[in-house]
């Protein structure tokens, strides 16, 4: 009888430790999925604000390439008008 009890026992350990493996195994898959889908949505974000920043910057060069014109203009006006 003790020998039955201890293999029924010992039966319920490794059934145990087994569902408690393949639990560990999932949650452990759901959390990598997890991160890497967080991990994608950033990269995204900082994707987009990368091509953002790009815009911005470009279009402030534009603005002063212009502005940097119109002082040339300007100065070649009242220096024209001296002479």
């Amino acid at each position: 009888m003790k020998k039955f009890l201890a293999i029924v026992v010992m039966g319920a350990f490794m059934i145990a430790t087994y569902s408690c493996r393949e639990t560990t195994g999932e949650k452990a898959e759901e959390a990598i999925e997890a991160a890497a889908e967080d991990t994608e949505r950033n990269l995204e974000k900082a994707g987009d604000a990368i091509e953002e920043a790009v815009d911005e910057t470009g279009e402030a060069m534009e603005n002063a390439g212009e502005e940097i014109q119109e002082e040339i203009d300007e100065t070649d006006e009242t220096t024209s008008e001296e002479y």
